[in-house]
């Protein structure tokens, strides 16, 4: 390649692609954001491989099942949150498929119902009208109209950031450079989320309601920037879906469909190195002895994981990267029913902005704010019948903190037990009649940086253009929750779109159902 042409990829509005020949791509990982590079290189007309450790697709979107006399439960493994299902549209339009020929997604309604320290209890609707009106119910008129103006201020703010500031390579700052940067700057995106929702929500249960989303993003409402509001509007606004079957039925329905347009599959593959010289990979190894040669290579691992293992590379931009906390996962199948079931439901503790200073300073929350996901409301299907799945979150430390979760981790059960008899499930542990429990140090021992499965956090520094990049050397690919643009199902699935780009350059008739 010639130095002006290096040049020429660092134009603004011009995307850098991989060098020399692209006719046969590797995919390493079938996780969510590989199955949707996958499926556009395939209707770009490349020759795909994908490879995967598991036995199934879905990389963090996993699946346990286990048998029981009464018959077999179902365990999503990954996220109980699906939102934008029109990014995953996009996918399947890429191959010329429809994806309700794939997959039946079924709306969540109430979306999430929220449990106050006071007893009190609001359920948020995909329909504003609604919400609204059970926000007036129990904090009065004032309040709900100031939630149809963070509505509308967050519709807004999705508008200013999904075109230039997601769904888009931004290989360096003048890329940003767009109308739309000066009206997020006016619309105060880049202030700080929790004093942004105060403006419009005065009630501290509204408060709470509209700002945890920031925990997706790994951060503190107090610390994350306001433009991260925007995850309120992909759930809150846009809607909840579940599909029929759970989660894992979305990376079955992709692989599903990848595969009918040629892209070969290859579980129970671990792939352990690149082979590369000079910044040009040639082929992959898996452990089992196999070199596959590749013209283009996708990493879906960890960001980190790519680098150090895969790619035999380290850098400091990499070590100096601050990681989301972690969470304690208990997926139980239960023999209990407890009254009015909804699929999700927030149990707010009376300490809010303390339980963030606990778990970004590495310490255990001492009073809990805990997420229970019950996708049998939805899905009676995924438990034997007259039982019921239930999926148990309370956020964590990573594994960077000064816990010893080989230790502690029985005791830490019991306490979760404990508090969710607290919180409206009595009987909870003695109802139990399988579990699967992930502490911190499993989602490391999985191939997670610093046990954290959500990845590195959205601070400034790690946001955007500042991100880890998704291209390394000549002909690498990088994909998935630790690059561009981040942390969420919607946006691995743009991130492996934006892989794609790195391959075949920008599809400039492209524009996706999410933003027409």
């Amino acid at each position: 390649m010639s130095r002006l042409s290096r040049a020429a990829d660092w134009l603004p509005g011009r995307v850098r692609t991989v060098s020399g020949p692209t006719e046969h791509v590797v995919v390493v990982g079938a996780g969510l954001a590989g199955l949707s590079t996958a499926m556009r290189l395939a209707g770009a007309g490349r020759r795909v491989t994908v490879l995967e450790r598991e036995d199934v697709p879905g990389g963090r979107a996993g699946l346990v099942t286990s048998t029981t006399p009464e018959g077999e439960y179902r365990f999503d493994t990954g996220p109980t949150v699906l939102t934008m299902p029109d990014l995953i549209a996009d996918c399947f339009d890429a191959l010329g498929e429809e994806m309700t020929d794939f997959l039946d997604l079924d709306p969540v309604d109430p979306l999430y119902r929220g449990h106050y320290a006071d007893g009190s209890s609001l359920d948020v609707s995909a329909d504003v009208g609604v919400t609204a009106a059970n926000i007036a119910a129990l904090c009065g008129q004032g309040e709900a109209e100031g939630y149809l103006r963070f509505v509308d201020h967050v519709s807004d703010l999705y508008r200013y950031e999904l075109r230039d500031f997601i769904d888009r390579n931004i290989d360096t700052p003048l890329d940003l450079l767009t109308p739309n940067l000066l009206r997020l700057v006016k619309a105060r995106g880049f202030s700080k989320l929790a004093p942004e929702v105060a403006r419009f929500l005065k009630d501290d249960r509204t408060q709470k309601m509209f700002s945890f989303q920031a925990m997706y993003a790994g951060l503190s409402p107090y610390d994350a920037l306001a433009l991260y509001a925007v995850i309120a509007y992909m759930d809150s606004v846009a809607g909840v879906f579940f599909p029929r079957g759970g989660m894992h039925a979305l990376p079955r329905a992709m692989a599903e469909a990848a595969a009918k347009h040629g892209v070969e599959f290859s579980y129970g593959t671990e792939v352990v190195r690149v082979e590369h010289s000079g910044g040009r990979a040639s082929a992959v190894h898996t452990a089992d002895g196999r070199r596959i040669p590749a013209d283009v290579v996708v990493l879906n691992a960890d960001l980190p994981v790519a680098h150090r293992e895969l790619l035999g590379r380290d850098s400091w931009n990499l070590r100096r990267l601050d990681y989301s906390p972690s969470c304690y996962l208990l997926l139980a199948g239960s023999s209990a029913d407890y009254p009015d079931p909804v699929h999700h439901s927030i149990h707010f503790g009376q300490s809010w902005r303390g339980v963030f200073d606990e778990l970004l300073s590495g310490r255990l929350m001492s009073d809990p704010s805990l997420l229970v996901s019950r996708p049998t409301a939805s899905d009676p299907s995924l438990a034997p019948p007259g039982r019921h799945i239930y999926y148990v979150l309370f956020p964590t430390p990573h594994t960077g903190a000064p816990i010893d979760w080989q230790r502690i981790a029985p005791r830490y059960r019991e306490h979760v037990l404990t508090t969710l008899a607290e919180r409206g499930y009595p009987g909870f542990g003695d109802a139990i009649e399988v579990e699967h429990v992930t502490t911190p140090l499993d989602w490391e021992r999985r191939g997670m940086a610093m046990g954290a499965p959500f990845a590195a956090s959205h601070s400034f520094r790690q946001t955007g253009p500042f991100r880890p990049g998704n291209l390394w050397g000549e002909n690498v690919v990088l994909t998935g929750s630790g690059t561009q643009p981040g942390v969420g199902v919607p946006m691995v699935l743009v991130s492996g779109r934006l892989a794609a780009e790195r391959v075949t350059g920008r599809d400039r008739a492209y524009r996706s159902r999410a933003w027409r």
